[in-house]
């Protein structure tokens, strides 16, 4: 078992920035790739960006890129979203995920074993 907490979230204007942390705990860290997601109310959950299981590989959705980065630190069993430039679509609540397929970033939420319980994100106008 994987347990995943998520912290960082909040209200912020657009334009600002926010810094997600995703924290593990359980089985090693290092054996998993890692995933942001996010749902707005009426969406489904979609994919923000993955990381493998060193950091080498990384991917994101088209409307994330050049705004946010992912990143892991496997030392202190975290997980990173840097987000700038937040948009007010970007609200929703964002989600840690853990699969166990280390070596390559997959963006199918059903391809995520393990989640958090999600923190909340609202950017206003």
């Amino acid at each position: 078992q994987v347990q995943l907490v998520e912290s960082g979230g909040g209200l912020v204007q657009a334009g600002g920035s926010l810094r997600l942390s995703c924290t593990a705990s359980g089985r090693t860290f290092s054996n998993y790739a890692m995933g942001w997601f996010r749902q707005a109310p009426g969406n489904e959950r979609e994919f923000v960006a993955g990381i493998n299981w060193s950091g080498g590989r990384t991917g994101y959705t088209d409307s994330v890129k050049g705004r946010f980065t992912i990143s892991r630190d496997n030392a202190k069993n975290n997980m990173y979203l840097q987000m700038n430039s937040l948009k007010p679509e970007d609200t929703a609540v964002y989600y840690c995920a853990a699969g166990a397929f280390s070596t390559i970033v997959r963006v199918v939420a059903s391809d995520y074993g393990y989640w958090g319980q999600g923190t909340q994100v609202t950017v206003s106008s």
